[in-house]
């Protein structure tokens, strides 16, 4: 029994040997995607993009705006049909501004979540560069209840992806 006992505790304080050695690193994978340089690159891309089409839609809830009131204005001297008139069409005016603000959002989404993609594809590669060049058996991203800023590869990382 006692040699069984023996047996069990070296091959436990082996293992702690083994453990010992192992190198882990961690990455904020938020804060590489709110500070890489490709995030400002494809933010300022996607501004470009979709920049008439965000400048008409501003343009449209501004004519919306001018209409309503104007309409609240008018109102009360208005005769019924008049007023029935304007108020369908600027109700059909409110609609298809709305279903253009969706459609834009939606637009901008797609294109932001494909961009994402590729800068995620980006950071992975950096991450096992980093990793194989610095010897890390195990990186960990985001999600992780608590890391010790000693085993935190973010700047490293960043740094791998072009910013200074």
């Amino acid at each position: 029994m006692k040699y069984k006992f023996l047996a069990f505790a070296t091959l436990f304080l082996a293992s702690l040997s083994v453990y010992a050695e192992l190198k882990v690193g961690f990455v904020q994978v938020d804060k590489i995607l709110q500070e890489a340089p490709q995030t400002i690159e494809s933010n300022k891309k996607l501004e470009k993009e979709f920049s008439s089409r965000t400048d008409k839609l501003k343009a449209d809830i501004k004519t919306l705006k001018e209409k309503e009131a104007a309409f609240s204005k008018d109102v009360l001297t208005m005769k019924e049909s008049e007023r029935a008139t304007r108020e369908k069409g600027l109700a059909q005016f409110r609609v298809d501004v709305q279903r253009t603000e969706r459609e834009l959002k939606e637009d901008i989404n797609i294109r932001r979540n494909e961009e994402l993609g590729g800068l995620q594809d980006q950071i992975n590669k950096a991450v096992t560069a980093v990793s194989k060049a610095e010897n890390y058996d195990l990186v960990v991203y985001s999600g992780v209840a608590y890391a010790s800023p000693s085993i935190d590869m973010t700047d490293k990382i960043l740094k791998s992806l072009g910013k200074k």
